[in-house]
């Protein structure tokens, strides 16, 4: 008996489709170009989810560094200093408190220099 894989094809073509909404016109029309461009986006999607870790560690640490030399110190000093008092505080509370709580800062900065 013959079997016929249109509603199987339909099924795939559709999928890729849904991927492609709000691509550039090739890119939505044609199954071909749509898969290619849908394999490229989940590339990039995987390094940029990387990326972006990278990007904000970079963010932090300038703007830890920045508060610490407001408060006659620097980043790495600072950051030996909270590792020597045992002060366990990551980069991101860190940076939030060097923005949103100056005077938080300083006491960490303080207590860092101990």
């Amino acid at each position: 008996m013959r079997v016929k894989r249109g509603v199987a094809a339909h099924k795939r073509h559709q999928k890729i489709r849904q991927a492609t909404k709000g691509m550039s016109h090739p890119n939505r029309v044609s199954i071909k170009r749509g898969r290619q461009a849908v394999t490229k986006s989940l590339q990039f999607a995987t390094r940029d989810r990387k990326n972006r870790k990278r990007t904000f560690r970079q963010l932090w640490n300038a703007r830890i560094n920045a508060a610490a030399r407001l408060n006659g110190t620097t980043y790495s000093k600072l950051i030996a200093g909270l590792k020597s008092a045992g002060v366990t505080l990551d980069r991101k509370v860190l940076a939030e408190l060097a923005v949103n709580e100056p005077k938080a800062f300083t006491a960490v900065v303080k207590a860092a220099k101990k």
